[in-house]
């Protein structure tokens, strides 16, 4: 961790390159935290039971949003937002699909396992590498995120039995999204100093323990994130 955190003081954040980049990963992260904020509105309307949770989690989205609008802000970087939003469409309409047709479990699979587990580890790995002020807002963010997913795991867990057929095939269908966007992103991403292959290593560990904590044993976990590396 030591060397990486070394590696940010030989970044130059003010370069063209940087900033171009930056513009389209800061864009990403803004997009991520609006479409969470929405999700978990549209999750409160499905699980009417937890609004008050939901809606509190959708307003902490709404809040990192915020502070990553910010960051931009510092490096007086403009975020590429229509980039963004066609980064998200694949993960967009297929939670949007669940959400009209009922299914709870395949829109918690989107939004509190993958989305979450995707923000973690790439705000693990940017964090080492970030500019001060982006550092800062950062680390407070992947606070909050891990109390996200653990609303996804918690609800799975206590519905695993009546809800593995309809994870596994949500998984089948989501999590190949996942490494076409990590490819999609991966020049940019190691311009500001992110390594494709430790953003995958770090959320197939998020991704593989939500999974166990959740109710799957060891073997299925494996088997279930085949469906992601079979694409990568």
């Amino acid at each position: 961790m030591q060397q990486l955190t070394d590696q940010s003081h030989e970044i130059d954040f003010q370069s063209e390159k940087y900033k171009d980049a930056y513009s389209r990963i800061n864009a990403i992260v803004i997009e991520g935290e609006q479409e969470a904020h929405e999700n978990y509105i549209q999750l409160a309307q499905l699980l009417p039971e937890s609004e008050k949770e939901l809606i509190r989690l959708s307003k902490m989205e709404s809040r990192h949003k915020k502070g990553f609008e910010a960051c931009g802000r510092n490096l007086q970087v403009t975020p590429d937002l229509q980039f963004a939003k066609e980064f998200f469409s694949g993960l967009h309409q297929n939670f949007q699909t669940a959400a009209a047709q009922g299914k709870v479990v395949t829109c918690l699979l989107i939004q509190s396992l993958i989305i979450e587990c995707f923000a973690i580890a790439a705000y693990n790995i940017y964090i080492p590498v970030a500019d001060d002020f982006a550092r800062k807002i950062t680390e407070g963010v992947v606070k909050d995120e891990y109390s996200h997913l653990n609303f996804g795991e918690v609800w799975l867990k206590e519905h695993f039995a009546e809800s593995k057929a309809e994870l596994e095939e949500a998984n089948r269908q989501n999590l190949p999204l996942v490494w076409k966007m990590l490819n999609q992103v991966a020049d940019d991403a190691k311009i500001l100093a992110m390594e494709k292959e430790a953003l995958i290593e770090d959320f197939m560990i998020q991704y593989g323990e939500a999974l166990g904590n959740i109710g799957f044993k060891t073997f299925e976990i494996m088997r279930l994130s085949a469906h992601g590396l079979a694409a990568a």
